[in-house]
Formats: structure tokens, sequence, C-alpha cells
């Protein structure tokens, strides 16, 4: 399949708008008006407008909704009819192609996972031990510490509301060695554990590792997955009558309060939320699509929302402006490449997020804040993979990158500056070619 219709040059030429290139920092400050994890990733989210992206990774170890203050969670059925038997151990059947998820523990040590696989690597992704094989997709990935991991399976997409496919949860607590089922995940948010018994996936919520999901009350209307960084604290995205809206509970979603209102000429068509403590939040907000390019904006709070600092605003020549801000704003700082990629929070200070340009020989980029968004500094350095790419970073220096495509191998690179230079570390199977 050949992807290079013109030159980079050309390209770039065509979307200067939207960032086809690029580097250095722009100024975060905030213009008149106000308003995604840390650990675990997958390369299926929200939508972003084409460009496939994580349910991202937060600092913090599809279902009933009602109005501000409505109704009280909902339980979700227990998963007896999950598999209690021990997942497959790994082979070399499997060939580790196409890479889906990824969980970084420090910077020698993590997981990835891909069609039918898991592996473990403890020497900063130079080799790769594979421990699990399996028929379905690996769709995230999550670990409290080396030991404690979890696993999210399915056969589809990453909502997990194709009755077709239930989404399972594996998990080990010996580093990978074994893996077992822990029951079902009632959808395809982003899995988060605070415990080895308490987790969340977008407003479900269990206590008992899996096996049993209840539903925290989200407000109505609701763009994207509800956020909770524990069962009192959550945040949401609402859209409603022009405005962008951002919510905030503190009693398990009993209340919500708007935490921020401006006004959008762009439509909200998807929103990603992510969160490094109690009171911190990162909301990405997606706009529209066009030309090959997606409006998209990122806000942080530090303070419970009672400030927030433009992190990104990407306008677009072909998808118009950046959410959360007035037709024709252009202004503000923004990400290379003119799609959003993946988000990944790792304190309140630092955030990275890869940038994908479908137009260009090499579609992927990365740029970072360490001031809490207030400066976004773009990488120098672009990659390629038509696929997009996943980002994991153990600490504000070092990390990992995998970029993806469907016909060429997945290529692990990794940083210890935070994100200035990557270096080659890893280049898996290429995939399989697809049945005509």
């Amino acid at each position: 399949m050949i992807r290079k219709t013109f030159s980079v040059l050309a390209v770039c030429a065509l979307f200067a708008a939207a960032g086809c290139s690029g580097s250095g920092s722009g100024s975060a400050s905030q213009p008149s008006g106000p308003a995604v994890a840390v650990s675990g990733a997958t390369a299926d989210s929200a939508s972003t407008g084409g460009q496939p992206t994580s349910p991202g990774a937060s600092a913090a170890p599809a279902g009933q909704t009602a109005a501000d203050g409505g109704k009280t969670a909902s339980p979700v059925s227990q998963n007896t009819d999950a598999p209690n038997s021990p997942s497959r151990p790994a082979s070399e059947n499997t060939p580790m192609s196409e890479v889906t998820a990824v969980r970084i523990i420090d910077p020698a040590s993590g997981w990835t996972g891909g069609n039918g696989w898991i592996a473990r690597t403890d020497n900063g992704g130079k080799a790769w031990a594979k421990q699990y094989e399996g028929k379905e997709s690996i769709k995230q990935l999550f670990a409290l510490n080396g030991k404690e991991v979890w696993s999210v399976t399915g056969n589809g997409g990453a909502s997990g509301t194709n009755a077709a496919e239930r989404l399972q949860l594996l998990h080990s607590t010996d580093g990978g060695k074994k893996w077992s089922s822990a029951g079902t995940v009632p959808n395809g948010g982003f899995l988060h554990f605070v415990s080895s018994q308490e987790g969340f996936a977008a407003n479900a919520h269990t206590i008992d590792g899996g096996k049993s999901w209840e539903q925290l009350t989200v407000p109505s209307p609701i763009v994207g997955d509800a956020y909770f960084h524990d069962k009192k604290n959550g945040w949401a995205v609402a859209a409603d009558n022009g405005k962008l809206l951002v919510k905030r509970t503190t009693d398990g979603g009993a209340t919500w309060q708007n935490v921020m209102s401006r006004d959008s000429a762009a439509p909200v068509n998807g929103a990603l939320i992510r969160s490094a403590g109690v009171n911190d939040a990162w909301i990405e907000v997606i706009g529209d699509s066009g030309m090959s390019q997606t409006s998209y904006s990122l806000f942080h709070t530090p303070d419970g929302g009672k400030s927030w600092v433009t992190v990104i605003a990407n306008s677009t020549a072909g998808a118009g402006p950046a959410p959360g801000f007035p037709a024709g704003y252009n202004d503000g700082p923004k990400n290379n490449g003119s799609k959003p990629g993946m988000l990944y929070v790792v304190d309140t200070n630092t955030a990275f997020m890869s940038g994908f340009c479908p137009a260009c020989d090499k579609p992927n980029t990365v740029g970072w804040t360490h001031d809490g968004g207030k400066t976004w500094n773009n990488g120098t350095e672009s990659f390629g993979g038509f696929g997009g790419s996943l980002l994991a970073m153990a600490d504000s220096n070092n990390g990992w990158m995998i970029t993806t495509d469907r016909t060429e191998p997945s290529i692990m690179y990794t940083t210890s500056d935070g994100g200035k230079h990557w270096t080659e570390a890893h280049k898996f199977d290429k995939p399989k070619p697809s049945a005509s």
C-alpha cells in the first residue's frame, strides 16, 4: 500500500496551519475566557478524527447516566460466567507484531501486547520475553508495580459496546509469568487500579478485583468517558448550547458542579480525561475533522478546577477552530501534526503528547510540558508508522514510544532526556499480510 503521494515539503506547505512539522515551544498563556494518562496504554481510544489513540495513562493508581445530582450508582451484573482457568501460556507460534498496548514500570522494565500476545522486557526493550498467548487482541495494560498487572482483551473495538464482544480482564501477581481470568470489564474506558482490589474503567467501579462492577452516576449529557480518580472524585466533559463544559464531583457522582465553561465555535465531538492527583485534571477535547486534519484542545487544572491553563489549542485550516475558542482563533500553543496522538500524564507538571500527520512521510512526533502546561515544547524528530504511536513514561525524563503500522513492524524507541532525543531499541515482528 503506497502512502506517499507527494513530498514532505509539499505536504507541510499544504498543511502549514495544522503544524505538519516544526519545532520549538509555544507559550500556553490562557486567552480571554476559559476551557488527556499515567499508566497503561493501548492503540484504541475515543474519537480523534481518524488517528487511533490509547486510553492513555493516569498517575492515579456506558452506563447509567443522570442529570446533576440525579440517580444513585447502579450495580453491574457479576461476572459469574467468566472463565476461571488460567490463561494459555506463551509459545513461539504467535508473532509479536503490531503492538496495541504498552505499560512501563521503570526505564528498564514493562510490558507490551498485541494481537494475541503479551511480552515483558527487563532490559529497556532490547529483548522481549513472551508471557501470554491467546486469541484476543490486547486492548489495555495496567500495573501497580512490577508484580501486579492487568490486561483487557477483546476481539472488537475499544468501546466494548459491540454485542459480539466481551472485554475480558486478565490478572497476574507474579510479574506476568502466569495470567488468570479476573472477570470481564463492562466498558472500554481507561482501566486503572488504585489497589489490588479497587479499580475503575470510565464510570465503572470494582472493589473485588474485577469480579463485579457498579456504575457511578455521571452527568447527562456527557461527551466521552467520565474519569474517576477515586470513588469520590471524578471529572466529566459536556457540551451545551455552544459551550464547552467541564464538570467535577467530590461525592462519587451524587452531584456535579461546573468548574469550567467556555464558548466554543467548534462542536465537541470527543473528550479524554487524565489525572495526576485528586485535584489535578488534564482535559483533551476533540473538535471537527476535515482534509486529514482534526482540531483539538488540551486544558489543565492543578487545583480542582479553580484555575485553568490552555496547554494546546490546535486549530486547523481543514477542521476549523480548536474546541473552546471562537471562530477564526489560531493563536494558541500548538502540537506538531495535523491530528492528536496519545496523551500521557506523568505528574501535575509533566505531560507528553504525540502528534500525527497522515499525509507526511514520517507521521509521528512528540511534544511535552514540564511546567503544568504553561509552555508547550515540540520535539524536532519525526518517526514512521502509519498506525500512530504509543507513549509510556517512567518519569519526566525516561520513557518509551512505539510506532505502529498495519504492514510494517512496530518499532520501539527510548528517551532519557524528556523526549528531546529518541533511540531505536527494538523492532517487533512484521505483521502478516491481510487476507484479500
